[in-house]
């Protein structure tokens, strides 16, 4: 049973990250931990593309005439798109929280739904009159 644990870690360790990841996004009310959260568990979802694409024993796919095991290039070069998309989304993400910042001067999801609600009380006041 151990030698099973051991001999496959990296995906204990996918499934740490992204048990990790999933708690900072769902407990944390603060919005730059849930970005950093969702930022750890693409990490673990990388960790794991990447894992599957490695064959033991498993070349580069360059044909040199010999009998070779090769290992699957595909999941590596979606990966590296995956990481650009995801430093474009973070990079929106943290943007906008700059943006919410200026318009609530909180970045807490609790101050802002607070003062959501205030505002519409304050508006259903207003057409009342």
């Amino acid at each position: 049973m151990l030698e099973l644990i051991l001999a496959k870690y990296n995906y204990w360790i996918v499934i740490v990250l992204m048990m990790a990841g999933l708690y900072v996004v769902v407990a944390r009310g603060n919005l730059v931990k849930k970005i950093i959260g969702l930022n750890v568990f693409q990490t673990s979802v990388f960790l794991l593309y990447i894992s599957m694409g490695k064959v033991a024993g498993g070349t580069a796919p360059i044909l040199t005439g010999k009998d070779e095991v090769f290992s699957n290039p595909i999941p590596h070069v979606l990966i590296l798109t995956a990481i650009v998309v995801g430093i474009a989304t973070t990079a929106l993400g943290l943007a906008l929280v700059v943006r919410i910042r200026e318009a609530y001067s909180t970045i807490e999801e609790d101050e802002i739904d607070e003062a959501e609600s205030l505002d519409m009380t304050a508006d259903l006041a207003e057409r009342r009159r």
